[in-house]
C-alpha cells in the first residue's frame, strides 16, 4: 500500500487552503461591501484543509 507523497499532499493542502482564503474574501466583499478581516480568511483556509489533508491520505496513486 503505497500512499500519496507527503510533499504532493503539501502541495495540494496548501493550493486550497490559499483558494478557499481568497473565494471566502471576495465573497465576502460581493455580499457585504467590506472586506473580510485577514484572520477570518485564515480561519476558513485552515477549516479547508483539514478535510483536503484527511481526504489526501487516503488517496493512493494508480500504478500505471
Amino acid at each position: 500500500m503505497k500512499y500519496l507523497p507527503f510533499w504532493q499532499r503539501l502541495i495540494a493542502t496548501v493550493v486550497v487552503m490559499l483558494a478557499a482564503g481568497y473565494l471566502s474574501g471576495v465573497i465576502w466583499q460581493w455580499i457585504f461591501s467590506f472586506p473580510l478581516p485577514s484572520y477570518v480568511a485564515g480561519a476558513v483556509g485552515g477549516l479547508a484543509a483539514l478535510p483536503t489533508w484527511d481526504m489526501l491520505k487516503r488517496i493512493r496513486p494508480s500504478d500505471v
